[in-house]
This record gives structure tokens, C-alpha cells and sequence, in this order.
């Protein structure tokens, strides 16, 4: 059976504040950031039910998101949850930069072509529609795999939205979603999920935008 997934939008980083601030590369936390994934860390330890276990941590490779998820997540880190971080899906820092700055996250299943985004062997991970649609079937497939009762995923809003949850996340929010069942049908058909009551709406922190948004909905042509 496949698991229960936690999808996690990083908390606010200094790009979100300002739009010329998107130039940065691999943007940290802003102070505000780093109270949301605090209380986010509050939130989940409260309300999250307490017969389901979380048994793995898949983070973006992006510092925002590494930050909120050791944060917001450390009770799980201290405890042995594993923390992966399988592949890049923003220009970043280099691994072996980053396997120094978080040493308490396995680094070892990245793509080697991380962070390089413009040659010829990246061409999997560039900001297209028909890049962005198949690396979030491609995500959804390989958690369909996985044998956890619960996996959180921590990563960013566009990817969660357009590629794999079709609903809108705020910063330092969440959303618990099952996957429908496969049985049955196509390998062709693609991988889709299923909200809990519990997140529906606003989001778990309630500071998501409610409604639903088509895959692929405004990305760049193929």
C-alpha cells in the first residue's frame, strides 16, 4: 500500500519578500521564515494523528527548504527519521557545499548533474511544462514505491501546485493527501492524489488559497 504523503511548502525565504530579490541564488530563510517552520513544528506535533508514523523526510535540495525542513521537523530528525534529498528541482549550491552546511541529510541519491541547469544532461529539469509535468509523475511514481506508512515532502509552491498536488500552498503550510488507487489501471495513466479532510481548504496551517489548479497551468510551453 502506498503511503500517506505531507507536502510541504518551504516558509518565506528572502526571494519571497521582494521580487528583485529573485535574482538571488539559493535564497535562505528570512527571520519570519525561520518563526513559520517554529510554528509549523508546534502545529504538526499537535494535530498530526498520533497512529500514523512518519518513517521518511524527502526535502528539495534548495536551502529554504533544507532550513524549514530541519526546523519544522527536527522531533522527527532526533528520533532517526531518515531525510533524503533525491533531485534538484531549482538552481542551488553545489552537494558537496551543501553535504558540509546539513550534515544530518543523506545527499547520496542526487542526481549528480545538480545544480547544473542549462547543459544537455539537465534538460530534465528545466522550467518547461512538459519537464515540470514529467518530473512530478516521476516523484509521485517513486513515492508510490515506497514502503513508509508516512512520507513529508518539503518543497516549493509552483512544483507542488502545478506538477503534483494541483492546490495552492502557502508558506510554511501543508497538505496530507493519499494516492488514488492504481488498481486496475493503465501503466499509462498518471499518478494522482486525494486531500484529507483534515488539510482541505486552506491548507493544514489554514493559510493556503482554497480551489483547485490544473496541472501544468502557467508554465512555459514544452
Amino acid at each position: 500500500m502506498p503511503p500517506t504523503l505531507v507536502l510541504i511548502r518551504h516558509a518565506q525565504a528572502i526571494h519571497n519578500i521582494n521580487r528583485a530579490n529573485h535574482a538571488l541564488r539559493d535564497p535562505s530563510l528570512t527571520d519570519l521564515g525561520h518563526r513559520q517552520s517554529a510554528e509549523l513544528r508546534e502545529h504538526l506535533r499537535a494535530h498530526f494523528p498520533a497512529d500514523r508514523k512518519v518513517q521518511l523526510i524527502v526535502t528539495s535540495p534548495m536551502r529554504r527548504a533544507l532550513q524549514t525542513a530541519l526546523v519544522a521537523l527536527d522531533w522527527l530528525v532526533n528520533s532517526g527519521v531518515p531525510v533524503l534529498y533525491p533531485k534538484p528541482c531549482d538552481t542551488g549550491t553545489s552537494a558537496a557545499q551543501l553535504a558540509t552546511e546539513f550534515p544530518a541529510i543523506d545527499f547520496s541519491a542526487l542526481d549528480p548533474v545538480y545544480p547544473d541547469k542549462t547543459s544537455a544532461a539537465s534538460a530534465a529539469y528545466r522550467y518547461k511544462k512538459g519537464a515540470v509535468l514529467a518530473r512530478g509523475q516521476s516523484a509521485l511514481a517513486d513515492l508510490y514505491e515506497r514502503a513508509e506508512d508516512v512520507v513529508i515532502v518539503v518543497s516549493h509552491s509552483g512544483f507542488l501546485r502545478t506538477a503534483v498536488a494541483g492546490r495552492w500552498f502557502a508558506n510554511a503550510d501543508y497538505r496530507v493527501f493519499d494516492f488514488v488507487s492504481r488498481e486496475g489501471k493503465d501503466e499509462e495513466e498518471p499518478y494522482r492524489l486525494v486531500e484529507w479532510d483534515l488539510t482541505r481548504g486552506k491548507g493544514g496551517m489554514g493559510r493556503s488559497e482554497e480551489g483547485v489548479v490544473e496541472f501544468g497551468e502557467g508554465l512555459p510551453g514544452l
